[in-house]
């Protein structure tokens, strides 16, 4: 086996072959020993990170963007794209990339952090829900950007959901708070149903309606405006001190007018047993004007007279 590999030009035609490295007695150029040593041996690892940014580059040409899942192989020459990709980010974490290789890379659009990536892309998704809808108190289902922002927001306010880094969830928390103080009601003591109503109610004073004219079947954005602040004010001993107060400065109060229709009915519904006694008194007292007293019955052969109490009396 012969280890050697030719260095330098090749011979011309009958010249003595001189090119073999362990041929000691052939002289040799430093420099171009270091250079052989360097690319036949020190540097696989350069060939084999070139090889992947070469097919990181084609991919991003035919795809647009480098977000390459990791299981995903390159057909040409049957290359690991997506677990290259995910070395060099742990590389770039470890502090040992260059910064030749990371600009190179960065240049392809690379994603350094994907959690975070994921993270702006619905916080943009979510953004533009709330330009819409003036809260991020979105029921599951809803979308905006083609994503499925409600159900994303479900997810973030679920404990630990904004991640175990406590900076990073603090910094992310942040950004949520940016676009909506109250993106996370469940903190507060209540429902997203609850503060995406208030929201509405919110802005439908705002616009200059009164809260005399929000009756059931005034809507926003689809929800029933009307009939929940009716709710509110029937139930206004379960709100809690917050929710109160909130609700106060709209305008919204307790309804107290019902409960004083309701007081002022208990006394006519007592009188009426009373008023029917007397009647019922009224219609069994006798009656002080004469009357006919039915004659005894006589057989047909009893021609006596008829008789009556008036008669009787004139006697």
């Amino acid at each position: 086996m012969n280890p050697s590999q030719p260095v330098g030009k090749a011979p011309e035609n009958g010249e003595e072959e001189s090119r073999l490295l362990l041929r000691f007695a052939t002289p040799r150029d430093p420099a171009l020993i270091a250079k052989w040593i360097s690319y036949q041996v020190i540097n696989t690892e350069r060939q084999d990170w070139r090889r992947g940014a070469e097919a990181a580059h084609r991919y991003r040409e035919r795809e647009g963007d480098l977000d390459v899942p990791y299981e995903h192989v390159e057909t040409a020459g049957a290359f690991p794209l997506g677990r290259w990709l995910s070395d060099q980010r742990r590389a770039y974490r470890a502090g040992t990339m260059t910064g030749e290789r990371a600009a190179e890379l960065e240049g392809l659009g690379i994603v350094w952090d994907t959690a975070d990536h994921g993270f702006e892309t619905n916080l943009g998704a979510v953004r533009a829900y709330h330009e819409r809808h003036g809260t991020l108190a979105a029921p599951r289902g809803a979308t905006a950007l083609d994503l499925a922002v409600g159900q994303w927001l479900t997810n973030i306010r679920r404990p630990g959901g904004l991640g175990k880094d406590p900076v990073r969830a603090q910094r992310r928390a942040a950004a949520l708070a940016a676009i909506d103080h109250d993106w996370n009601p469940q903190t507060l003591g209540w429902t997203v149903d609850w503060q995406r109503h208030y929201a509405y109610l919110a802005q439908l004073l705002a616009s200059g309606a009164r809260p005399a004219e929000i009756v059931p079947g005034v809507t926003r954005h689809g929800d029933d405006i009307g009939r929940w602040l009716a709710t509110q004010r029937r139930n206004w001993d379960r709100l809690n001190a917050e929710q109160q107060r909130r609700l106060g400065e709209l305008g919204v109060g307790p309804q107290k007018a019902a409960r004083a229709r309701k007081a002022a009915a208990k006394p006519t519904t007592a009188a009426r047993p009373r008023a029917s006694g007397d009647a019922f008194q009224k219609a069994s007292k006798p009656s002080s004007s004469t009357s006919r007293v039915r004659d005894p019955p006589r057989s047909p052969g009893d021609m006596r007279r008829p008789w009556t109490s008036t008669a009787r009396g004139m006697s």
